[in-house]
């Protein structure tokens, strides 16, 4: 009897870890799928633009968006750290760190010990030190050279995605930077996270101090287009009121300045995506890394490609090379294809990588730029390293991060932690209860936001209008339309619900959620669209409006949202949309406040509109 009870309560153990685990990979995969599906969305935008130069107006207005902002029209390069002091002052109330330079480490503790109690560097010294980190930079080569020795390991950090307190916890457990104490951070150190801008300020500062000894690659993310999408543009804006354009300017120039690989001991390449079966390390090394600042000039280079010149093709190959390696994933499966999940840049396998490392006579790839459960990941039969440095990226207790650490024998060593907020650990029960919410509540908002698209592909299965479809079909239409690549059948039961014949009722997909919106009186057609591209008219406009105030005007937003539907395909009455705009422009004056107009355009939960 006992032998029986301890079996029956292993297999009621089994089963009950065997569920959790099973939601919770389904939820990170839904996690996973979004994250792509948006990043493919970001990307697609570099087409617009293009469309857009090509037909707007006023040409003027949006051409800056393709060429390199004038730094040297926000500050003189040689002046920077004298004209700073002289134009902006630092009043007697400011109790942050007060920085002079060179900078020394006291000055570095002395920033850690203010961002830990949430404090802000003042806009004077921030500027200043973006400007000597540009000097700093721009003496360094696109590849990086380092070597170990007996006394020295080299710790490689991955994506930190403004997370601030992963960034202290690595150097609590890890040690500063010093000369005995060699860091490389690979990359994707801004957006997503709420303090990329103390993250980036704390890296630049060892920087100067242990130039080196700290080394930065450059990441996907240092790059203006995706920080308007991703929040660092906001909360650079959010923090800096009065000198957010000169700080975001200066940053855009810092991030072009950024080099592009690091080469240990000649054997071990670090870089912050892949590579490709046209990967030429000995062309990234001497291209002009500064002149590729922004992704959104990859859609400008492949869409001139229609003139053949000779410049053009150089220009594009340069661009596509930069764009593979901050953009590309490992398969296992051999060849090099598109990544089209991400929308840029390819999925390289084993054969690939065997190739590049016998060219250059490498034995090891650390790559970061993929969310990997467990911080780290060892792919293709060892060859292959993802570091992702990030802990609780999707949610709390999502994952765990990870850097990893190379001796003199270059034999990988990884340390793995996690952050938490809370003063009780939470119990994995509680863990994957709160990732599976959160997933499910992100899904359902992707949901929503396609519902008429969704509606037409269920139709198609109901035949004879019942409301109802089994759930294959129901599965198939839900990845025809979303193309997320997720187990549907097996989310079913959380998103829709089964009659007793075992039959969907599809449109109980959509009975939880409903769009916020402005005024009633907008067809619902205009309120979908205006949900589902929500974030690419915000980049858009963000674009336009040059002086980041908030505000464009009228025949700026009609012109820009008939191009935008017009390089779609979306067909929604113009009248419907004057109307609304109009309704927006509340004092008359011909210029609307774009941001509060879009949030209207929100996913509302059903609980969200009770609390609220």
């Amino acid at each position: 009897t006992v032998i029986r009870a301890a079996i029956l309560i292993q297999n009621w153990y089994r089963f009950t870890m065997a569920r959790l685990e099973m939601r919770r990979r389904y939820s990170l995969s839904i996690f996973q799928s979004i994250e792509y599906a948006d990043e493919q969305d970001q990307l697609q935008l570099s087409n617009f633009f293009t469309f857009m130069l090509d037909h707007y107006t006023h040409p003027d207005s949006v051409s800056h968006i393709f060429t390199s902002p004038s730094v040297s029209q926000v500050v003189d390069e040689g002046l920077c750290l004298t004209e700073f002091e002289r134009k902006i002052d630092v009043p007697d109330s400011y109790y942050g760190p007060r920085l002079s330079f060179p900078l020394t480490i006291e000055d570095a503790n002395a920033l850690l010990h203010a961002f830990r109690n949430e404090q802000l560097l003042h806009a004077r010294y921030v500027l200043q030190l973006l400007c000597e980190t540009r000097k700093v930079l721009k003496e360094m080569p696109n590849i990086t050279h380092l070597s170990t020795s007996y006394s020295k390991e080299i710790t490689v950090c991955g994506d930190l995605h403004g997370n601030l307190d992963d960034l202290l916890l690595i150097f609590y457990k890890n040690g500063l930077p010093s000369e005995q104490n060699c860091y490389v951070f690979n990359g994707d150190f801004v957006d997503r996270g709420k303090n990329s801008m103390e993250i980036l300020i704390i890296l630049f500062a060892f920087l100067l101090i242990y130039p080196n000894d700290l080394h930065l690659n450059r990441g996907n993310h240092e790059d203006y287009m995706m920080n308007l999408r991703y929040g660092f543009t906001k909360e650079v804006s959010k923090k800096y009121k009065d000198h957010g354009k000169q700080i975001l300017c200066l940053l855009r120039d810092v991030f072009s300045w950024l080099p592009l690989a690091t080469i240990i001991d000649s054997k071990v390449l670090i870089l912050h995506g892949g590579i490709s079966d046209t990967t030429d390390l000995d062309f990234l090394n001497a291209l002009e890394r500064n002149k590729v600042r922004d992704h959104i000039h990859v859609g400008v280079i492949l869409f001139s490609l229609k003139n053949l010149a000779v410049q053009m093709l150089r220009s594009s190959f340069r661009y596509l090379q930069i764009l593979d390696i901050l953009w590309s994933d490992p398969r296992s499966q051999n060849g090099c294809t598109p990544n089209k999940c991400r929308g840029g840049g390819c999925y390289f396998g084993p054969d690939v990588t065997a190739k590049l490392f016998e060219r250059y006579n490498l034995k090891m790839l650390i790559r970061s730029h993929e969310f990997k459960p467990e911080g780290y990941e060892i792919s293709h039969d060892g060859k292959v390293i993802t570091i992702f440095s990030a802990s609780n990226y999707y949610e709390e207790g999502s994952n765990r991060g990870a850097y990893v650490k190379l001796n003199p024998e270059l034999i990988p060593r990884f340390v793995q932690y996690r952050v938490s907020k809370y003063t009780r650990r939470q119990n994995l029960q509680e863990r994957v209860g709160t990732i599976e919410s959160s997933a499910l509540k992100s899904l359902r908002e992707k949901i929503y936001a396609h519902r008429s698209e969704l509606t037409s592909a269920f139709a198609q299965y109901d035949l004879n209008g019942t409301g109802k479809i089994s759930v294959n079909d129901w599965a198939a239409a839900m990845e025809s339309v979303l193309q997320l690549e997720l187990p549907w059948r097996m989310l079913r039961s959380q998103l829709a619900q089964m009659n007793a014949d075992g039959e969907v009722d599809f449109m109980s997909c959509f009975y939880d959620l409903k769009i916020g919106q402005p005024i009633k009186e907008v067809q619902p057609a205009l309120v979908e669209t205006l949900c589902r591209y929500r974030k690419d008219l915000e980049i858009i406009f963000n674009v336009i409006d040059k002086d980041h105030s908030g505000l464009i005007s009228l025949e700026e937003f009609s012109q820009t949202w008939r191009l935008f539907t017009s390089h779609l395909g979306i067909d929604v009455y113009d009248e419907s949309l004057d109307k609304l705009v109009l309704s927006i422009d509340y004092n008359k004056d011909g210029h609307i406040d774009f941001n509060e107009f879009l949030e209207a355009f929100h996913v509302v939960h059903r609980l969200e509109r009770k609390a609220n």
